[in-house]
């Protein structure tokens, strides 16, 4: 990092500054703050959608995964999401939109309370939040090992200085400056992503380099599947991507909340899927050919920064260095979002006895304020992210292996064929989820280490989420709940041209 790279990354988080205090103009309302006020263009919900999907973690954890295995990252990653958007667009994004427009949600948990019961709402939320608190973690640990890569920046330092910025337009601006900033952010990295290709095949002799450098690496690096990232693997990984990106991941679900109607809330999805196909081929070329550029490297998961530093110019370096910490922040800010809005609609009212949300007003305060304190939070995980398994142990073990119990009453709760599964359904997948995850992690991991090593993280991942899976729809076959309220929910969301006649706080409150 030099002079010239350090302007570049300056000038860039001062944008970021600017953009979030220039969105707070459009928020007035505790809507505005956490749904857009449902005025989100469906293009903009969808570039937002994608940039919300990952941070710096590609770049770091990946692109370890890329260098040491090859292609198979595209295959279970990258087109395992635009598959899953693919088959979920017609399903989940216009109920979520619908959500919004029939009841008035602002929070992605907020119609649980009567769908299930308010224990079975305070449950995933409670448990949803402090999840995520460890997934941000990671995303911050990240962007902190690229600075340090960099420019030797201790990963204190690192942390607090992409957080700091993070907090500001977050709190100030809060869906409308991450969503604005995410397109400002979707173009830096469209621009230093391009630049990084264009370098390393001029550097490999061309843009034969895209085919040919696949006759030089090892044969399995061209492999769809290898080692532990197995078929079975990339199935069980497309089912947590279906549950996540379709909104079982709250940021996500609320970037279809904000769009204004259902048939703009589905092509924001198509919109996210085509970004997932085609934009990971870009990026993670450079990390396929790290190896013929940077052999024999001790730590893979520095090889993206490696390459940058070995072959960028000054300025186009922090221009590189800015790309990828737009994906960190465009990540971090939406999930601050995300939870605050269940903080503030869903977890604070239930607290008091009344349990009647406060003012609009009090409530955009309590969501900045939430919002804050998130932030922090997830820093401090970042600073003790070893503890965890590392970035990809916070990522791809406890967040996706956890993600699933928490996301299947979520989602599928929206779906009419699963109306028999009721609160008891919610919480014994949960339940049964969370233990699977701890006897996987705690309890048998010598024992699961010691299984093939195709077979240790898939069994890890798809132990909670398939058990969850199984013990939802189970109990509603064999314990179903008959819930008038909820059957009514279920109407309004599910049919596209219900009339609403009924005000919704007999729905909601």
């Amino acid at each position: 990092m030099k002079i010239l790279d350090w302007i570049v990354l300056l000038t860039y988080f001062l944008g970021m500054i600017g953009m979030g205090f220039w969105a707070r103009a459009k928020v007035k309302t505790a809507n505005d703050f956490f749904t857009a006020g449902g005025a989100m263009p469906w293009w903009l919900s969808g570039i937002s959608h994608h940039m919300s999907g990952y941070s710096s973690a590609v770049f770091v954890a990946y692109a370890a995964i890329a260098y040491t295995e090859g292609f198979s990252i595209y295959i279970w990653w990258a087109c395992s999401i635009s598959v899953a958007l693919v088959l979920g667009s017609s399903v989940f994004p216009g109920r979520w939109s619908r959500l919004r427009q029939r009841l008035g949600i602002i929070s992605p948990l907020e119609y649980l309370s009567v769908r299930y019961d308010l224990p079975s709402q305070q449950l995933l939320a409670w448990s949803g939040a402090l999840l995520k608190i460890f997934d941000v973690g990671a995303k911050w640990t990240a962007a902190a090992i690229l600075l340090q890569a960099f420019a030797k920046v201790p990963p204190l330092w690192g942390v607090l200085l992409t957080g700091s910025v993070t907090i500001i337009y977050s709190v100030v601006g809060g869906l409308w400056a991450d969503a604005l900033t995410d397109m400002s952010q979707f173009v830096i990295q469209v621009i230093a992503g391009i630049v990084m290709l264009v370098a390393v095949l001029a550097r490999l002799g061309g843009i034969s380099a895209l085919w040919t450098i696949w006759d030089i690496l090892p044969r399995s690096h061209s492999q769809p599947f290898v080692g532990q990232y197995t078929l079975a693997f990339a199935i069980v990984y497309l089912l947590v991507n279906m549950l996540s990106y379709n909104g079982g991941t709250w940021n996500l679900a609320q970037r279809f909340i904000a769009a204004p109607t259902a048939k703009a809330a589905r092509n924001a999805a198509l919109l996210s899927a085509a970004l997932y196909m085609v934009w990971p081929l870009v990026l993670f070329f450079p990390m396929w050919a790290s190896p013929l550029l940077l052999p024999h490297l001790e730590d893979p998961s520095q090889s993206y920064a490696m390459l940058t530093k070995t072959l960028l110019p000054q300025g186009l370096i922090g221009l590189v260095l800015a790309g990828m910490f737009a994906h960190t922040m465009a990540m971090t800010s939406s999930d601050a979002n995300a939870i605050s809005s269940v903080v503030v609609r869903d977890i604070l009212p239930a607290l008091r006895r009344d349990r009647q949300r406060p003012n609009d007003r009090t409530q955009l305060f309590s969501g900045r304020i939430c919002t804050l304190l998130f932030l922090s939070f997830s820093m401090c995980i970042a600073l003790t992210a070893d503890h965890f398994g590392g970035v990809m142990g916070l990522v791809l073990l406890w967040y996706g292996a956890l993600l699933g119990p928490i996301a299947i009453p979520v989602l599928f709760g929206m779906l009419n064929i699963f109306r028999r599964s009721g609160a008891n359904a919610a919480i014994a997948s949960w339940l049964t989820g969370a233990i699977a995850f701890a006897l996987i992690k705690f309890v048998f991991p010598i024992e699961i280490a010691r299984l093939p090593g195709d077979l240790t993280t898939t069994i890890t991942v798809a132990g909670p989420v398939l058990s969850s899976l199984v013990v939802f729809v189970g109990a509603g076959l064999t314990w179903p709940a008959k819930n008038p309220e909820a059957d009514r929910l279920l109407k309004l969301i599910n049919e596209k041209d219900v009339q609403i006649n009924i005000p919704q706080t007999t729905y909601l409150n």
